[in-house]
């Protein structure tokens, strides 16, 4: 089963010179994104210190990704969501709730330590397409 590289346009950047990085991998029917931040198709971080703004900015990355692979929101079956915070998670859960609005995916919610101090929640997805 050959693995495919999802590289949509707005994340075609290279994020730092040191971060090997694809956004996203499909094979088997399953597609697969790297762990997004709020970067936008410029390489700039969106919403210094605002967790929605940043929350919305993953989710449109990880929508980029998913369509690139064939998939949709609603095909997710899990995410993992990396908090810099972990009292931020209401606001975060909130525009989560939105990309998601039924039958959302299972999650895991942790408060970790991101790969630069002005980021605040990065959010990975795994989804399945049926062939």
């Amino acid at each position: 089963m050959p693995k495919t590289c999802l590289v949509p346009p707005n994340l075609a950047f290279q994020p730092r010179p040191s971060y090997p990085y694809s956004p996203g991998t499909a094979a088997g029917g399953f597609v697969y994104t790297a762990g997004q931040v709020a970067w936008n198709e410029r390489g700039e971080l969106v919403g210094r210190g605002d967790v929605e703004a940043q929350t919305r900015q993953v989710l449109s990355n990880i929508r980029s990704i998913l369509e690139l692979g064939g998939a949709t929101p609603g095909d997710v079956l899990k995410c993992n969501v990396y908090l810099a915070d972990i009292r931020t998670f209401a606001a975060m859960n909130a525009v989560f709730a939105e990309f998601f609005p039924v039958d959302p995916p299972a999650r895991t919610t942790v408060q970790a330590a991101l790969a630069e101090p002005e980021m605040l929640v990065e959010i990975e997805a795994i989804a399945f397409v049926a062939s």
